[in-house]
């Protein structure tokens, strides 16, 4: 008896399509139906991000801008920052610190050093001196120290840290406070940029940066990490050298004080007139014994 009341295979389809047709057009006059957003969504890569909500999608990360090479100096860092705003292919030398707090590090708390030209002699130090071309207190004054060996002697790193320079294009990296457009017009229009030193700067990674003057030849390339006491080249007389030496100076971006330029040096060369100051890299450095310095 209940057989015969159960609907057919027929009527079952029949029915099943009228349901379908119904709920289709439930749909489209009622439109999508809105999710609840206070609802668990999904995470992805968003979770753990402190102060990020987890259903907040993070916007798209701006994609940095290629670093331009010189084709006519290869291997060259092209000067495209100003001193205190390394380019994209450095590390940014303020890191975590408040940008309210730019003071250089006090140079007693600096460790790490070595001798970037072990077994030299110290020819010229820190200090005044009547051959100098930057000024303190109104007198010449030398902006690092000089060391020499040998004619193709190995320079090291003094410190751990990246590369911004290596060629004769560093300018842009050695804290000039100025404009260097003039500079550089005259470099071009007058094709003497081969009559500049060889140099290597180096961010330190402790707010400050070093810089090794006069080399022969250079072995490293902008962007690349070095080790304390790795090799960055060779010891020589590119530049104004009276002979093989190596020029260290050590200085801070974040420096305020300066050094004045020689006012006939600026006349000749279009440099700007003042240079953030450097410090001594003698407080930095290991003792004279230890680094078999005479």
């Amino acid at each position: 008896m209940l057989s015969a009341l159960r609907p057919g295979p027929l009527v079952m389809a029949a029915v099943l399509g009228t349901s379908a047709v119904l709920l289709s057009t439930a749909i489209l006059l009622l439109g999508p139906v809105a999710l609840d957003r206070t609802s668990p969504q999904p995470t992805g890569g968003v979770q753990g991000i402190v102060g990020v909500p987890d259903a907040t999608p993070l916007p798209a990360a701006p994609v940095a801008a290629a670093v331009p090479t010189s084709s006519a100096d290869p291997g060259s860092a092209v000067p495209i920052a100003p001193a205190a705003a390394p380019p994209a292919h450095a590390p940014d030398p303020i890191g975590a610190r408040s940008v309210a707090d730019l003071r250089p590090a006090d140079p007693s708390t600096l460790t790490g050093y070595v001798w970037p030209l072990p077994g030299s002699r110290l020819t010229q130090p820190f200090g005044p001196t009547k051959w100098g071309s930057r000024m303190v207190d109104g007198q010449p004054f030398h902006d690092g120290i000089d060391l020499a060996t040998f004619c193709g002697d190995r320079i090291v790193a003094a410190h751990a840290g990246t590369v911004l320079a290596a060629s004769r294009r560093y300018d842009e990296f050695i804290g000039w406070v100025g404009d260097l457009t003039a500079y550089t017009t005259r470099l071009d229009e007058k094709g003497l940029w081969n009559s500049l030193p060889i140099v290597v700067v180096i961010d330190d990674g402790n707010d400050y940066r070093s810089m090794y003057a006069h080399l022969r030849k250079v072995v490293v390339k902008p962007g690349q990490v070095v080790a304390a006491g790795e090799l960055l080249g060779y010891e020589g007389d590119t530049g104004h050298a009276s002979g093989c030496h190596l020029h260290y100076g050590l200085f801070s971006p974040f420096e305020t004080a300066t050094f004045a330029i020689a006012a006939d040096v600026v006349g000749r060369m279009k440099f700007p007139d003042r240079e953030l100051a450097r410090i001594d890299p003698l407080l930095v450095l290991p003792s004279l014994e230890e680094g078999g310095i005479r």
